[in-house]
């Protein structure tokens, strides 16, 4: 039993998969493609899909934190030994979404106060870094940007949080990622799956922060197409810090 329930397969047909494959997110695919044991899954080797599987329950809560998952029901859900589970789990460890502890399971890390705050301190140093160091070049960002302001409007109508945040992460992804510093994008990259975990909750509660978080990131391309680069900054630190606002108000 995991979490209060009998068997894992409620949990697997909880886990919405494949919403945000056109982000390139190869795990989102991989998880929709062990649940619904499309052919082909057989040749993903068994870590990957033991990963891809948890990641995705995590994600979409239907494993929520303070839950303890133990390999040998991992391995019964997704069909494979207990071996490439321990390898699945110590890579979830790395992430921060488990917490091991030995001959008992995984715990699934809960999202605590600190980790907003620690998430937040690393958004605003890397993306407040990146504005500056992109702006030479910054025109060059506004056709890819408006592409993803238009995804975050298509998933807004859906009402699909998850996919919101996700095409959220990927504008700002943009943003860093243009900026040229490698080691920074994949440090930025890295924090991706705590962020949508800790603000689909929030949206799902006031989806009306989807139009307020649109118009922000409007403001944001408009301020590209313009002269001053300390506007641009502004816009970037007032973005995080109204998300922190948003966040802490729903912990």
């Amino acid at each position: 039993m995991v979490g209060g329930e009998p068997e894992h397969e409620p949990a697997l047909a909880r886990v919405q998969t494949g919403t945000d494959v056109h982000l390139g997110d190869e795990t989102a695919e991989i998880a929709r493609v062990v649940v619904e044991e499309a052919p082909g899954v057989e040749k993903i080797p068994a870590a990957e899909r033991v990963y891809a599987f948890v990641k995705a329950a995590i994600l979409d809560r239907a494993y929520p934190g303070g839950v303890l998952l133990t390999e040998g029901e991992l391995a019964t859900a997704v069909g494979v030994s207990r071996t490439p589970v321990r390898e699945a789990l110590l890579r979830l460890e790395e992430s921060g979404l488990v917490k091991l502890y030995p001959k008992k399971g995984a715990l699934v890390q809960p999202v605590l106060p600190k980790e907003i705050d620690d998430v937040l301190e690393a958004r605003e140093l890397i993306e407040t870094h990146a504005a500056a160091k992109v702006w030479p070049r910054r025109r060059e960002l506004i056709a890819t940007l408006s592409e993803r302001v238009e995804e975050m409007r298509t998933h807004r109508h859906a009402g699909d949080a998850k996919s919101f945040l996700e095409g959220d992460r990927a504008f700002h992804e943009a943003i860093v990622g243009a900026a040229g510093n490698e080691i920074l994008a994949k440090l930025y990259n890295s924090l991706r799956d705590r962020q949508v975990r800790m603000g689909v909750p929030g949206i799902e509660m006031q989806p009306a922060r989807m139009d307020k978080s649109i118009t922000a990131h409007q403001e944001m391309i408009a301020a590209l197409d313009g002269n001053s680069v300390e506007r641009f900054r502004e816009l970037v630190v007032t973005h995080i810090n109204e998300a922190a606002t948003d966040l802490r108000s729903t912990r």
